[in-house]
């Protein structure tokens, strides 16, 4: 089975890590890692379930995962600081962030853009139903933030509508100033306050045309 991310493809029946068409080296362990993380993507995974896939039965350090960690971030130029696909959990473990095409959505190809949430230089989309704002590892975005709460806010998909709901969380949630005490509906372009970390909520496909410069 063959999964495409970003531009790379990771083919398990031939075992190889493809760059558009050229091959990326990983050894056999740094392979089974990022197919493991590629396979459990919805969830952040612990280093000790992960050291006990791929070494069962056999005591390793934490430098050894590390290194395999290490080793597939040079082959897809992905940096720990801003990842695009392998994200650090601290004091937990990994999660694979990027977004996967196995080949087997039903969904439309002319459907409009996904939902996506912007902080900093990172852009993470969201799925229908629920998606968790917070510092918690299983957050679907995942914001590591000392006055952000773990569950902080929530935003729900729902078919055109888009819900953000602040889920009890101790410094609040707020859009356009005000702090949230019920469900609010989200356009786009809105700026979304978690405590004192700011985020944007976009839907890409409601970009309107660049308007011409006049000379």
């Amino acid at each position: 089975m063959a999964v495409r991310f970003g531009e790379f493809t990771l083919d398990t029946s031939t075992r190889r890590l493809l760059r558009d068409r050229e091959e990326v080296h990983l050894s056999p362990k740094a392979f089974e890692l990022l197919r493991v993380l590629i396979d459990q993507r919805s969830r952040a995974m612990a280093k000790g379930e992960l050291q006990q896939l791929l070494w069962p039965s056999t005591y390793v350090l934490d430098t050894n995962l590390a290194g395999l960690i290490a080793e597939i971030r040079r082959g897809l130029g992905d940096p720990a600081d801003a990842p695009r696909f392998i994200r650090t959990v601290p004091r937990f473990g990994y999660w694979f962030i990027g977004t996967v095409d196995d080949g087997t959505s039903d969904e439309d190809p002319s459907a409009p853009a996904k939902y996506w949430v912007v902080w900093e230089t990172r852009q993470i989309a969201l799925s229908d139903g629920d998606n968790i704002l917070g510092r918690a590892p299983d957050a679907a975005v995942w914001i590591d933030a000392p006055d952000v709460s773990r569950h902080h806010a929530k935003i729900h998909l729902e078919g055109q509508i888009a819900t953000l709901e602040d889920l009890g969380s101790k410094n609040g949630t707020y859009v356009r100033g005000e702090r949230l005490t019920a469900p609010y509906p989200l356009i786009d372009g809105d700026q979304i306050r978690l405590g004192s970390v700011l985020v944007t909520f976009r839907i890409p496909g409601s970009i309107e045309t660049t308007d011409t410069v006049q000379s």
